[in-house]
């Protein structure tokens, strides 16, 4: 009987640990010789014997069991390119594709997606996916992707990717030619991980398991590639991407009118292993898609995403420094390019040209350096600035760095406009970033201060913010602190003389034996703002207390209560009505509003979400409601709706609205290479109508013919106010 038993704990630890060896044994990548052909099928003689990674697990809608439907995945490669096999099993034909074009939503499309780490950091990793079409998306993942912040998919490289669909199952084949990567020369293996959305089954699976309460594609979780043979130099090639863009717009307000042709471009030059030189020459960035509108009933500005090519490669190396939650970052790209005419109003401010050095010297330090002179604008009284900076970043730990960085924005020019306090501004700092190596504890800690010609003392920014996730638990504690004589021009600083104090706690709940409910969070969210020079007077505080629920059909439900105290030092009208009736200021404002919001299953051909705010705002009440409803026709054309309204009732003197924001839009892809996109944006606090169509048509890899169409008009006066017609090509050429 004692030998039986010794026998079956043998057995059972004997197995445990071959399941748990397996899960971190390394993927052998073969090295050959043969060509592939890219086609989708697998059948080449390298899949049948290559070495595979598959017994993926389950992410949604459980982290703790093997997937039903399983995935392989091989690598092969050769002097030039790196080679994907991959194999994902299925009930059936019914995938969720939503569009042939590439870049698709991960979330939202049956896809097979590969994240490579190639400098083994943790840090940074290139991302590519696949559909059971064929169609394509790459990503760049930054900080370790421990928040969706850390996701750039407007990044773009060349590489191939084919599918074939069976009966019940989808086999894939990708070619990346190593010029698309950076990686270190001799090196013998990577970090990498593949993981799947299958939406028919509403399943996510990994393989490395990965806990609900981290992100699935962050970097702490990861296995490792071992290369049958070290690779060779990264020898990213010289490209050359010019454009030329015949331009006509007339403005109707001021009874203008330009036609103009525009010649310019951009240049990626590789250094080394790790480093990419980008320039660019009177640029141009009509093709850029428009930015959403949106309703602001706050004091202060929105930040939007930034979309320009120029600025993406190492992004984060350059605005990934200071505040975590965007209340004060020194470098914001999206400043560079627009500037504040004599009205104040901010207009488009031309680039003459700029260059960016940036990416790894080594496998611990990284370095990014940049350099753009804006064009004079003497008529809208705007000064020809150089804006610059300096960033260097170092690995500390397994996954933690630390940067430091110099942010320069300088007039070298006199305008009579001008005033000699505006010459110049400067930011300097340090910051650590914590990230533990199961991604348990992370955090962000700096200390940055800025510098002006009228500069006396002070000017400090500041952040200790920690948090621990674990056990479906999640703290977040975080200080912070913005003098009132902070500033950074080129940076984000919403408002300034804040002291914060912020605490959350978040805790999951995993039902054992529901067939419908994945989980519920329910979470508490307390902030106070402070004002260090009106003697630590409390300017803010926000207490929110909220329920999710996430089904296992991928809908979900969030209720949630506010109680809110603002205090205002100057009037303010949360209407922004021109000529409105403020709120008188040196008063505090105590008001508190319930909000409930449903997202349904986003991978049905029709989806919708609701949400409504109700309570009070400031001195009167708040009545809002959203809708979002779509519809596609799988997978050639997508039509949505989206309709907000906020109902702001104030008692007299003070002003009342009804604001409306309505955004039709449909989404065609009549193939893999050919696009239109028009839509509308309605908003009547803007008192705009926008009306954008763009056909785009992707003759060569990463080169495009676009013609965009931009259209405005006046509301309340009905009439229109603006008016463009842009055709533009641009082509990628390696040299």
């Amino acid at each position: 009987m004692q030998t039986r038993l010794l026998l079956i704990l043998a057995i059972f630890f004997g197995y445990c640990s071959y399941g748990q060896s397996r899960k971190n044994t390394p993927l052998k990548a073969t090295y050959i010789t043969e060509d592939i052909q890219l086609d989708g099928e697998l059948n080449e003689n390298i899949w049948s014997k290559a070495d595979k990674i598959s017994d993926f697990w389950q992410y949604f809608p459980s982290d703790t069991i093997a997937a039903k439907h399983q995935t392989s995945v091989q690598i092969a490669y050769n002097e030039t390119t790196l080679f994907i096999g991959i194999r994902a099993e299925a009930p059936n034909k019914n995938y969720v594709v939503t569009s042939l074009r590439r870049d698709f939503r991960g979330s939202r499309n049956d896809n097979v997606t590969i994240i490579f780490d190639t400098f083994n950091d943790g840090a940074n990793a290139f991302g590519f996916g696949i559909t059971p079409y064929g169609v394509r998306r790459e990503f760049l993942i930054a900080s370790g992707g421990a928040n969706f912040d850390n996701f750039n998919f407007t990044w773009d490289v060349k590489w191939k990717g084919e599918s074939k669909i069976y009966e019940d199952y989808y086999t894939a084949e990708i070619a990346i030619p190593f010029t698309s990567l950076k990686f270190e020369e001799g090196a013998t293996k990577w970090r990498f991980r593949p993981y799947r959305f299958n939406l028919q089954t509403n399943e996510t699976s990994t393989s490395f398991q990965v806990p609900q309460a981290q992100i699935l594609a962050n970097l702490a979780f990861m296995n490792e590639v071992e290369f049958e043979k070290p690779l060779g130099k990264s020898r990213t090639p010289f490209a050359l991407i010019p454009y030329i863009n015949g331009l006509t717009q007339k403005d109707f307000e001021n009874n203008t009118s330009e036609t103009k042709f525009l010649v310019g471009g951009d240049a990626k030059i590789a250094i080394g292993d790790g480093l990419n030189l980008d320039l660019t020459l009177n640029p141009d960035f009509s093709n850029v898609e428009v930015d959403n509108i949106f309703t602001n009933l706050t004091r202060f500005e929105l930040r939007l995403p930034e979309r320009r090519q120029f600025f993406i490669d190492n992004s984060d190396l350059f605005s990934s420094f200071g505040n975590f939650f965007g209340e004060a970052r020194p470098f914001f790209s999206r400043r560079i390019g627009l500037a504040r005419d004599a009205d104040d109003d901010l207009i488009q401010n031309d680039i003459i040209a700029g260059a960016r050095l940036s990416g790894k010297l080594n496998k611990d330090w990284r370095l990014g350096v940049m350099s753009i002179q804006t064009a004079a604008d003497e008529t809208n009284e705007i000064a020809s600035n150089n804006n610059s900076m300096v960033a260097i970043q170092r690995k500390v730990g397994q996954r933690s760095n630390i940067g430091a960085f110099i942010v320069n924005r300088e007039r070298f020019k006199d305008y009579s406009f001008s005033d000699v306090n505006d010459k110049y501004n400067r930011v300097f700092g340090v910051d650590y970033n914590l990230a533990s190596a199961d991604n348990t504890w992370s955090g962000r800690y700096y200390l940055h201060k800025s510098v002006n010609p009228d500069d006396s003392s002070g000017n400090l920014s500041a952040q200790a913010m920690t948090t621990y996730n674990k056990n479906n638990w999640i703290f977040t504690n975080d200080w912070a602190y913005v003098d009132e004589d902070f500033t950074a021009d080129l940076g984000f600083v919403p408002r300034t003389d804040i002291f914060k104090m912020g605490n959350f706690v978040q805790r999951f709940f995993i039902p054992k034996h529901s067939t419908s409910v994945n989980r519920n969070a329910a979470s508490v969210l307390f902030i106070n703002y402070f004002r260090p020079n009106l003697d630590f007077k409390l300017a803010d505080y926000f207490l929110r207390a909220s329920w999710s629920t996430r089904f296992t059909n991928n809908s979900e439900i969030n209720v949630s209560y506010t109680n809110s105290y603002i205090f205002l030092t100057d009037e303010f009208d949360p209407t922004r009505k021109d000529g409105g009736n403020p709120l008188p200021g040196d008063q505090g404002y105590t008001f508190s509003q319930a909000e409930m919001r449903f997202t349904s299953n986003n991978t049905n051909l029709f989806t919708y979400s609701l949400n409504t705010t109700l309570g009070q705002f400031f001195n009167g009440n708040r009545y809002s409601f959203g809708a979002r409803l779509g519809y596609r026709l799988q997978p050639w054309a997508q039509f949505s709706l989206d309709m907000n309204y906020d109902g702001i009732k104030l008692p007299d003197p003070y002003e009342s609205a009804d604001y409306w924001l309505v955004t039709p839009r449909v989404d065609v892809t009549f193939n893999k290479s050919i696009f239109f996109t028009a839509l509308a944006q309605y908003s009547n606090q803007r008192d705009n109508l926008g009306i954008n169509a763009r056909l785009q048509w992707r003759f060569a890899p990463l080169s495009d013919l676009f013609l965009v169409y931009n259209d405005n008009y006046a509301i309340d006066n009905f009439g229109p106010r603006f008016r463009s017609v842009n055709l533009k090509m641009t082509y990628w050429l390696n040299l």
